[in-house]
């Protein structure tokens, strides 16, 4: 099968950065599923796995936000069925998903949202796990709270995670969102994902603060 991956860490501008191969494809194990893959996301786990990759000689595939079909099970069998829409943060220790067919632990697996396209909800794994685990997890929010009167502070309400957040947040009984974002189209964007503030102003500095 067809995949994208790299032998050694060289700067991206670099042509053999990132290389086309074709590898075997894998076989599932018995808690595994195959997933044949629709999409792929990008985010900070691929950057640093391709800095620190050593020049070993052996082969790493990138890419662990995954969507796509499912097309094989392991023995153990899963909550999911051959044929379905499913995506998925992936595995780090194991091989990424930037190929044509991935192997990956079915505990980790879910059903696609159908409302989204396959790049669509590839963008959506890790950036909502740890906007749930911040929120939820960590700081003991709760969509079933009281509606005691409470605010939260997003900073970089516009990116991947805080994108995330302001939506998760936002049924939260009671619960003010503040998101912070300086460009016109960045403050536009959060207050359409629900935030209830947004603005900035600019001190001598040069540095933002909040008014």
């Amino acid at each position: 099968m067809k995949s994208v991956g790299l032998f050694k860490s060289l700067p991206i501008e670099d042509p053999e950065s990132l290389v086309e191969r074709d590898i075997s494809t894998p076989i599932p194990g018995d808690a595994d599923l195959l997933v044949r893959v629709e999409a792929i996301a990008v985010n900070p786990a691929d950057y640093r796995v391709r800095r620190r990759k050593a020049d070993d000689g052996a082969f790493a595939v990138l890419g662990w936000d995954v969507a796509g079909e499912l097309v094989a099970t392991g023995s153990a069998g899963a909550g999911v069925s051959v044929g379905d829409a499913v995506s998925y943060a992936g595995d780090l220790p194991r091989p990424g998903g930037t190929s044509e067919f991935h192997a990956v632990n079915a505990a980790i697996v879910g059903h696609r949202p159908t409302l989204l396209t396959p790049a669509q909800a590839a963008a959506l794994p890790l950036t909502a796990l740890t906007a749930w685990e911040a929120l939820f997890d960590r700081f003991g929010l709760s969509p079933d709270a009281s509606s005691e009167r409470r605010t939260l502070l997003i900073v970089g309400g516009a990116g991947g995670v805080g994108s995330i957040a302001i939506q998760l947040a936002r049924l939260v009984p009671g619960l003010t969102v503040i998101a912070t974002a300086s460009r016109p189209l960045s403050r536009a964007w959060c207050e359409r994902l629900g935030a209830h503030g947004r603005r900035y102003e600019r001190i001598e500095t040069g540095r933002s603060r909040l008014p």
